[in-house]
């Protein structure tokens, strides 16, 4: 009796038995769980670049020119060498905000030095200290007393003009004193009159107003030795409070007293 049974080896016997029972998908030899989500492909291995075809590294940056700090305005030798001091001094925010520096102005060997606050508008554009309407002031405040201003060196704390004319800050005073402390050592004076408040009490350690502080001669430390130092009225509180001109002129008697006149 033949037998009539499909062979179930055959592959296209197989092959029907899987659609009959719905196989529609080849499986691998190892188990695979399709409820978990496939892991993403590997990311492409970008092809390496030719060497002549790379962009050439930039060379590297130069370093920065030392800035000065403050303590380098003390190994000036000259006038000369500290306003190239001060040119490269970066460590005070003002000089960023300023048009010049205003250095001073005078004869390196004056025997008067005047230091007002800070320089104005008019003295920024300038770079010349004391140009402006309290400069005018000044130079017949200092002219009454046989003390023209070609003979006398002025200068202010603060070489930058404050935003507004405004009153320069303690920090900012600090940051430059010793500018104006190596001027003072480099000239030499036989007296420096002080003008307002800020100048008088940043180089004489104060902390009185001016009114309390004007008309009474005191000594400037510096690193050469003490100085006589007359604070009075900055000649801009003069023009706004024409009466306190009184208290000015005998300060400049007392001055006068002390050193006498230019001739």
């Amino acid at each position: 009796m033949t037998d009539t049974r499909p062979d179930p080896l055959d592959p296209a016997t197989l092959l029907r038995w899987y659609v009959a029972m719905g196989v529609d998908l080849a499986v691998e030899e190892e188990p695979v769980d399709r409820t978990v989500a496939a892991p993403p492909p590997p990311a492409p291995v970008p092809a390496a670049v030719p060497a002549a075809a790379r962009a050439p590294m930039p060379p590297p940056a130069p370093a920065a020119a030392p800035a000065f700090a403050p303590a380098d305005f003390a190994g000036a030798a000259t006038l000369d060498e500290l306003r190239e001091r001060l040119e490269a001094y970066e460590g005070c925010a003002l000089k960023r905000l300023a048009t010049r520096t205003v250095f001073g102005d005078g004869p390196a060997d004056a025997r008067l030095m005047v230091i007002g606050e800070a320089p104005g508008a008019d003295e920024d554009r300038s770079g010349v200290p004391f140009v402006g309407r309290a400069g005018k002031l000044l130079d017949k405040m200092l002219a009454s007393i046989g003390w023209p201003r070609e003979t006398v060196f002025i200068t202010n704390v603060v070489p930058w003009r404050p935003p507004g004319n405004r009153n320069p800050t303690p920090e900012e005073v600090t940051l430059c004193k010793p500018f104006v402390l190596r001027a003072i050592e480099l000239i030499a004076p036989d007296a420096v009159l002080l003008l307002g408040g800020s100048a008088a009490g940043a180089l004489l350690d104060r902390h009185e107003g001016i009114t309390r502080l004007r008309g009474r001669w005191q000594e400037l430390p510096t690193g050469a030795g003490g100085i006589p130092a007359l604070p009075t009225f900055h000649p801009a509180f003069l023009l706004r409070n024409p009466p306190s001109k009184a208290l000015a002129w005998r300060d400049l008697l007392s001055l006068k007293a002390r050193i006498g006149s230019a001739s």
